[in-house]
């Protein structure tokens, strides 16, 4: 049993609070794994990842445009998608936090050719930059505002993994619209969404009232998530043009919270909304 997971949650969030206010940059707190995104750093679980996503592209072209929504700790998706036919790889997130190690993704391109792959021409590359050239990739840092510099119509395959939670309640309409823009007529998007609390895997983010939990205080704190749930999410979604399929669902066995305990505007949702933790869409535009 490791010391995060016998932290009480209120004990977390006031320490995330109390750490996120500290003059130190997000290298720093990675290094200690207090705030980190993501696991991409390891070849196989990249691969692994992306390859979840990719299964569901049909029809699936030869060569296609790639855009990943919050690559995080770093740009393996490039070099993977890269390997499988990408002829553009467009990596969005909210602020630079990929990895700059070239080893990184030298060794990515290693393990991928071991498997049969044909990566990029990674060890060419000398710079950061270098990388990205190589990859044909773009890394856009600028959240919403990089998605609307994008052409519309012009991405073939759109993906996420344990992202879209974490995208503030009142963007994600935003995004989704932005989503539905620029994806091709005939492409996909594929979302694995995260339902719990990222607190103590329950849902003690639901105990909170929206001026609590949508504040300042906790929203710039490394614990926020939307708390959308899966009818909610559904709705986002058909609105902003797609046809919503949930592929995969996980559940509780049982509700991980007493109904009593939950703030009010969650007490009456539906039971199944509550007892999906887990959740992967696949988005397919609407054609008029």
């Amino acid at each position: 049993m490791t010391l995060k997971t016998v932290i009480p949650w209120p004990a977390k969030i006031a320490a995330k609070i109390l750490l996120s206010r500290l003059p130190l940059g997000y290298e720093f707190w990675r290094r200690l794994s207090l705030f980190k995104h993501g696991e991409m750093a390891d070849p196989a679980y990249a691969l692994d990842v992306f390859l979840r996503h990719f299964e569901r592209l049909t029809p699936r072209r030869p060569e296609f445009v790639a855009l990943e929504l919050g690559p995080g700790d770093s740009l393996a998706s490039a070099v993977v998608a890269a390997a499988h036919g990408a002829t553009q790889t467009i990596l969005v997130d909210v602020g630079p936090f990929a990895r700059r190690d070239l080893a990184l993704y030298r060794d990515l391109a290693e393990f991928l050719a071991g498997r049969g792959l044909r990566p990029p021409e990674v060890a060419s590359a000398e710079t950061f930059e270098d990388l990205l050239d190589v990859c044909s990739a773009r890394y856009e840092t600028a959240g919403l505002a990089s998605l609307r510099e994008i052409p519309e119509g012009s991405v073939d395959f759109i993906w996420s993994h344990a992202v879209l939670e974490h995208v503030a309640r009142s963007e994600l309409p935003s995004l989704a619209r932005e989503l539905r823009r620029i994806v091709r007529d005939d492409g996909i998007c594929s979302h694995c969404i995260d339902l719990k609390d990222h607190l103590s895997g329950g849902l003690n983010n639901l105990r909170f009232p929206e001026r609590i939990w949508e504040s300042s205080l906790f929203a710039d704190s490394g614990f926020y998530t939307n708390r959308m749930r899966v009818s909610g999410l559904r709705e986002t979604f058909a609105s902003a043009g797609f046809e919503v399929d949930a592929v995969r669902a996980v559940r509780w066995g049982s509700v991980p919270l007493a109904r009593p305990k939950l703030a009010l505007e969650f007490r009456d949702l539906p039971e199944d909304d509550l007892l999906v933790s887990d959740v992967d869409f696949v988005l397919r535009p609407v054609v008029h």
